[in-house]
């Protein structure tokens, strides 16, 4: 079975930084791309920015320029580091594990979400 764990939320104000890790755990061979997505209130999950084992990255237009993914393999941690936050950027953060190998075959995980309020 395969863990992922979200850390780094919480309440910052507006302008301010915030750091969200994501650690895999349990018997992983490889994993292909990680993700951050977020969900606020009454609105579809969206992607915030991928990366994939390789180190290509892919941004949403909102993330562009204020926020940064990066992963150590070696680790099988993800990292987002969220720059210049605004009110809008607050909702609850998602981990994904895209195309995760273990000795009993390929599947994808979610971790369960860690909150970000950015205040006004």
């Amino acid at each position: 079975q395969v863990q992922l764990v979200e850390s780094g939320g919480g309440l910052v104000q507006a302008g301010g930084s915030l750091r969200l890790s994501c650690a895999a755990s349990g018997s992983i061979l490889s994993i292909n791309a990680m993700g951050w997505y977020r969900q606020a209130p009454g609105k579809q999950r969206e992607l915030v920015a991928a990366i994939t084992r390789s180190g290509s990255t892919n941004y949403a237009d909102s993330s562009k320029g204020r926020f940064t993914i990066s992963r150590d393999n070696a680790k099988n941690t993800a990292y987002l580091q969220m720059n210049s936050l605004k009110p809008e950027d607050t909702a609850v953060y998602y981990c994904n594990a895209d195309s995760v190998w273990t000795p009993w075959g390929r599947k994808d995980y979610w971790g369960q979400g860690t909150q970000v309020t950015v205040s006004s």
